[in-house]
């Protein structure tokens, strides 16, 4: 660990079944990511695992004083849906096994 990384969630460090999905970093300029691409066989489970992630987003900034949930919520689906039109930056990469 260099120090860098989140901490693992209580219920997920003591669930020995538990297994990490993904991990983003943001590092010269740009996103780098881990991919368990096999956690699920339909595709449509990530998009669930997004909507989810983006409202656990949302609560946090409403946590920290940054404005109502709905209102993050809205705002993080504006930048959701420009990237989706117009993106600014494409996938490289391989999958490592």
């Amino acid at each position: 660990m260099t120090g860098r990384e989140l901490v693992i969630p209580p219920i997920a460090a003591a669930d020995p079944r538990a297994r990490e999905l993904i991990r983003v970093w943001a590092a010269e300029g740009s996103q780098h990511v881990s991919i368990a691409a096999d956690s699920w066989e339909d595709p449509a489970a990530w998009g669930i695992a997004l909507v989810d992630l983006a409202r656990h987003i949302s609560r946090a900034y409403e946590q920290m004083g940054k404005g109502e949930a709905t209102a993050m919520l809205d705002r993080i689906r504006e930048g959701f849906d420009a990237e989706w039109s117009q993106a600014t930056d494409l996938p490289k990469g391989s999958i490592e096994q």
